[in-house]
């Protein structure tokens, strides 16, 4: 199954990702290297009217450190899918990117370009490739310093921006954060103003929509699963977690809440990105709660599901209110957040029409 990010793959069993990077030292930089391609990075970039800095960037990031640059990032290297994503929205096309045959594969909110060059995969990206496209900025997905890929890129020469791919007591506020942060150092602020302007409108829409729809209950749980050997993991995104905040905001009831967890849970919860774990049985702690859940992507995980005897007796599933989302990355950028918002919102109003 597709995992949110390197640091929430590693506290859930079962997910743990290498973090180990490349052992190598830094590669001469001095042979020309490829221009970024010049294909549209996003589909709203054909007609994007906004303004690209040339001033010189001064920025702290997430982890505190400051980042001076003499102008804004043009040749950048994008180690996590939610900054692939924010660079794309921006019109910014990346020189590279980390596991770009899994980004096309779970994000579609944006479509990588044609020639952006791969760099090795999330939580071990390969050195020699990064440094031979001769980037100006590596943007990393950390939590700490001592971040394992992180504390491999700051032996180089190359500026590193470190930024935080959720937080827990504020993660639409994260997502901002972070798209943000891409902006100021590639001098597309402008333009990032203009996406989360759009966003928060939409949001808004979103919002009144579900409140006229007035669904049966307000309870809701959002999960996705994988399939291990013989067994099947749910994992419940709790308070926290991206789509749960987007659910809330949207007026619903987060189902999974500690007492739950307590009784349900069976490995404890990621608090950096709100995600605990159950198997089939624990979705009965949610009672009649309206249960959302993750595309399958061709991992088998929902098949299994939806063939349980004990998901087909669940509230929820006899009285209709489940509903798949398509597929949507779980830790992405406004425009991602954008296509998870349109899918809470879809769901609940073709659920009230089908009365």
């Amino acid at each position: 199954m597709p995992t949110l990010a390197r640091s929430a793959a590693t506290s859930l069993a079962g997910l743990a990702l290498l973090l180990s990077a490349t052992a190598c030292g830094v590669t001469d930089t001095s042979s020309p290297a490829a221009a970024p391609s010049t294909t549209v990075a996003s589909a709203s970039c054909a007609e994007d009217k906004t303004k690209t800095s040339t001033d010189p960037v001064s920025m702290t990031d997430d982890l505190g450190r400051t980042l001076e640059l003499e102008k804004p990032a043009e040749r950048v290297v994008v180690l996590e899918w939610q900054e692939i994503e924010d660079a794309l929205t921006l019109c910014v096309n990346p020189v590279g990117v980390a596991s770009p045959e899994g980004y096309n594969t779970y994000v579609t909110a944006e479509k990588l370009p044609e020639g952006v060059e791969s760099v090795g995969e999330r939580g071990e990206p390969d050195l020699d490739s990064i440094y031979a496209l001769n980037p100006d900025l590596i943007i990393v997905d950390a939590f700490s310093e001592d971040d394992p890929v992180l504390s491999q890129l700051d032996k180089g020469d190359i500026p590193v921006l470190a930024l935080k791919g959720n937080d827990s007591s504020d993660p639409i506020g994260n997502m901002k954060n972070v798209f943000s942060q891409v902006a100021k150092a590639t001098g597309r602020t402008e333009r990032a103003e203009a996406v989360l302007e759009e966003f928060d409108a939409h949001l808004a829409q979103k919002k009144q929509e579900v409140a006229d729809v007035q669904p049966q209950t307000t309870d809701f749980l959002f999960f996705d699963g994988w399939v291990e050997g013989s067994n099947l993991t749910i994992r419940p995104y709790t308070d926290g977690a991206l789509f749960t905040e987007l659910g809330k905001e949207l007026g619903l009831t987060p189902a999974w809440n500690d007492d739950v967890n307590k009784s349900f849970g069976s490995g404890g919860v990621n608090k950096e990105y709100g995600l605990a774990q159950t198997d089939v049985e624990g979705l009965a702690g949610v009672g009649e709660a309206n249960l959302f859940y993750s595309a399958d992507a061709g991992t088998g995980w929902s098949t299994e599901l939806e063939s349980s005897k004990i998901w087909k007796n669940l509230t929820a599933v006899k009285e209709g209110r489940t509903f798949q989302f398509p597929n949507i990355w779980g830790a992405g950028g406004p425009k991602s957040t954008s296509q998870a918002v349109d899918a809470f919102a879809n769901a609940l109003t073709s659920a009230s029409e089908a009365k």
